[in-house]
């Protein structure tokens, strides 16, 4: 019997992300997945900020957006011209180093995940199955079927689950999916094309006919057809070609496609599990929560399920936790998910809803409205907070406590940037630290450096506080940079009640 100390089912960017973060924090991992090799097509495209934000831990940052497309606008149409065009330049400007719309193709994402998880000698086990699953208090044994067809038993202290929508390790937790299918049937196309919406920014038609949103890709020409399958031909989706779907929206939107590369269908679900954990198993990504692709949330929530669960992995195994931490992943992502998919659902079906009145909302009332909205700095602001994630905050959760200035625990620690630097620069280190913004006492600069703990003082300035901080103040973070305890004084007894309580060392 093979033994490793987590066993991920699933290589997709979830699971690929989990076994980086758990591999740079110095677990052993084993990653399967039955498929015969990495993804050649996909669907997901962007890269949220916050996603960003936090690859900087794995100096991926810059490489994603060096191979990927920021894109400068995002364009509406209504019967065959363009409506309004709303500029996303620098939508997100003061609120993260990565103020923009990034688009870097699934299938692509992939590839460069899996070429930094074998930097750390770790490569993915493709065309191996998950055949049934077993545990008690302490372990997790999975049956494996190999590409040859033998089979081996893993002992594993921990499951993560990141097979996907129709997951196996779900199905053998007997963890239930509520939730239900959308009715339309959407088509993904890659294609090489011109025209004025081929220009490298993002269009989407509002018109009566079939919905359709063009979004860039790297490299002239190329771009990502979405759109709806409407009619009997929606009865056989999987039959389908290019050549079969309709061509209303794509002529109204003066889209030449010179080339397809490749061509699928699929439906869209919103579900989410009834449980992320069964004592040593957890669920993660698509295999826990799906929904609508509206704002590009998917697979940058399933990265955030991995990067919240592996520092609390890592943390167990290496001592640092009792078993008690690992009951906050499941606590804190549940409840986003829950939103995001009701949230989804509501920009969904305002989308693909075909009655009169929602026709005349989208192609009347949107275009003026929307184009007036983002003209409002606090309106784009909020905008961007929410579908870049950075807006995203964990407060009112076993692991957040207290608050200082606008700053609460559980949120995400505002990103400050002026003369003298960028407070996000020490968070490239996955570890518990404190920042203080003006003087830290003698106090918490010894109580700090006797448990080995990053201290980073920034001297305090205009910038701090108009991103919400307060003069003086402590803020522990944890080791995903979110804020784990905001304190108005530099009181260590705070923090030695704060680590006590939920049985944590830091270090």
């Amino acid at each position: 019997m093979s033994s490793t100390e987590v066993l991920i089912i699933g290589a997709g960017p979830t699971g690929l992300a989990l076994a980086l973060w758990l591999s740079k924090l110095g677990v052993s991992i084993r990653i399967i997945d039955q498929a015969n090799g990495p993804g050649t097509t996909s669907r997901a495209l962007a890269v949220q900020a916050r996603t960003l934000e936090l690859y900087r831990q794995l100096d991926l940052a810059d490489t994603v957006v060096e191979r990927g497309h920021q894109v400068p606008a995002a364009n509406l149409w209504v019967k065959g011209r363009q409506a309004t065009r709303l500029s996303l330049q620098d939508i997100g400007a003061g609120q993260t180093p990565y103020p923009f719309l990034e688009i870097f193709p699934q299938d692509e994402h992939e590839r460069l995940l899996i070429e930094r998880l074998q930097s750390f000698g770790v490569e993915v086990q493709w065309q191996t199955e998950l055949l049934a699953v077993s545990q008690d208090e302490q372990r997790v044994q999975a049956r494996l079927r190999r590409a040859d067809g033998s089979e081996e038993d893993c002992e594993a202290r921990y499951l993560g689950g990141c097979d996907g929508a129709r997951s196996a390790v779900r199905k053998a937790l007997g963890i239930g999916f509520p939730g239900g299918t959308y009715q339309q049937v959407f088509y993904v196309a890659d294609v090489q094309a011109s025209g004025p919406a081929i220009n490298g920014e993002l269009h989407v038609d509002l018109d009566e006919a079939d919905f359709l949103a063009v979004f860039p890709l790297a490299g002239d020409g190329r771009a990502r057809l979405i759109g709806t399958v409407r009619d009997e031909r929606a009865e056989h989706p999987e039959a389908l070609r290019f050549e079969d779907i309709s061509r209303r929206a794509i002529e109204h939107m003066q889209v030449t496609v010179e080339q397809v590369n490749w061509f699928s269908t699929y439906r869209v679900h919103h579900r989410v599990a009834q449980q992320f954990r069964r004592h040593n198993a957890f669920l993660l990504g698509d295999a826990a929560h799906v929904h609508s692709p509206a704002g590009g949330q998917g697979m940058n929530t399933g990265i955030g399920d991995a990067i919240n669960l592996a520092w609390k992995l890592a943390s167990v195994l290496h001592g640092k936790a009792s078993e008690e931490l690992l009951a906050s992943y499941e606590i804190e992502r549940k409840a986003f998910a829950e939103r995001l998919v009701a949230t989804t659902d509501q920009v969904f079906n305002f989308i693909t809803a075909d009655n009169r009145l929602a026709r005349l909302l989208r192609t009347r009332v949107a275009p003026a409205l929307l184009s007036r909205l983002t003209a409002m700095g606090t309106v784009r602001n909020f905008m961007f907070r929410t579908v870049s994630q950075i807006g995203l905050n964990y407060r009112l959760m076993p692991l957040s406590f207290g608050s200082a200035g606008h700053v609460h625990g559980g949120d995400r620690m505002p990103w400050v940037s002026n003369e003298t630097g960028d407070n996000f620069a020490e968070l490239r280190r996955p570890c518990w630290q404190v920042h203080v913004y003006g003087l830290a006492s003698k106090d918490l600069v010894g109580w700090c450096a006797a448990r080995q703990i990053p201290l980073q003082v920034f001297a305090w300035s205009p910038a701090h506080e108009a991103a919400g901080l307060a003069r003086n103040a402590l803020y522990l973070l944890r080791p995903d940079s979110y804020v784990a305890l905001a304190e108005t004084s530099s009181s260590t007894a705070v923090l030695e009640r704060y680590f006590a309580e939920r049985s944590l060392r830091p270090c």
